[in-house]
């Protein structure tokens, strides 16, 4: 065997090896992203009993919204369903449009102090889920474009989803007291 052959096969091999690596690497990042999602999810959640007790003081006749974001939040830690997050995120509207209603809960310090928190954590996941957006984006556009797309098929790469609010979900919530 001439050594062209055995040059162009290891090359051939080289270029494989690359591109595999590079579709796992990218795996890796959707992977992590969404990870990052989930702890900002998790601090969110966590800063919601504070942020409901300190309603509840104000506002005893709304129970059946504090049951609902309480049942909500323990379905999300089990399932970890973005759907949840999502019907989780219309409730916390809820709590926020309702606290407008009594002005004396808007002056207590303990409920600035966790709006305050809320907000930064919802900037924060706001901004992981852009980045899970992105890294989705390139993972799936590699996964689909020549000549990776053979390598991924060869070796089961999947197309990722992107996170998106359920339709209806993005829209301002109407609360009747």
């Amino acid at each position: 065997m001439t050594p062209i052959p055995i040059i162009i096969l290891i090359a051939v091999i080289v270029i494989i090896l690359a591109m595999y690596n590079s579709l796992i690497k990218q795996k890796n990042s959707v992977k992590q992203t969404r990870s990052t999602i989930d702890v900002y999810l998790t601090q969110r959640f966590d800063l919601i009993p504070n942020l409901v007790e300190t309603v509840k003081g104000y506002a005893k006749h709304e129970k059946e919204l504090f049951e609902t974001i309480t049942k909500l939040r323990a379905e999300y830690n089990q399932t970890k369903e973005l759907s949840k997050a999502s019907e989780l995120n219309n409730k916390i509207n809820n709590v926020i449009l309702l606290a407008e209603n009594y002005p004396d809960l808007k002056a207590s310090e303990n409920f600035l102090n966790l709006q305050k928190n809320l907000t930064k954590v919802e900037d924060q996941l706001q901004a992981a889920r852009r980045l899970y957006n992105m890294d989705v984006t390139n993972y799936n556009t590699s996964i689909q474009t020549f000549p990776k797309n053979i390598i991924a098929a060869c070796f089961g790469f999947k197309k990722a989803e992107l996170f998106e609010l359920e339709p209806g979900k993005s829209e301002n919530v109407k609360i009747d007291l």
